[in-house]
């Protein structure tokens, strides 16, 4: 088995406010856990409106697959409007 963590900077141009920001986080880690079937958190506790971190953890049988997923993902949060991604690194365990 092999852990993998996806660390993810993003910045969210519509966010004008800390709801704006909470609502748009709220929907992105419930999309992220439904469709990818993965462990996702706020990575920091950024107080601006327009920056967020996610902390994205999957576990697989071997290190192809992990990455496979994060490459989905990055995809996915790529074609994203609400969200532009800044830094994308990946860490294994």
């Amino acid at each position: 088995m092999i852990v993998g963590v996806l660390h993810v900077d993003l910045h969210l141009p519509f966010a004008q406010s800390l709801k704006d920001k909470r609502s748009v986080l709220k929907s992105l880690k419930d999309q992220l856990h439904n469709r990818f079937h993965i462990a996702v958190a706020e990575d920091d506790a950024n107080v601006k409106w327009q920056r967020a971190a996610l902390g994205i953890a999957a576990l697989g049988g071997d290190r192809v697959t992990v990455e496979r997923c994060f490459q989905q993902i990055v995809e996915w949060l790529d074609t994203n409007r609400f969200i532009e991604l800044i830094r994308v690194e990946q860490e294994w365990r």
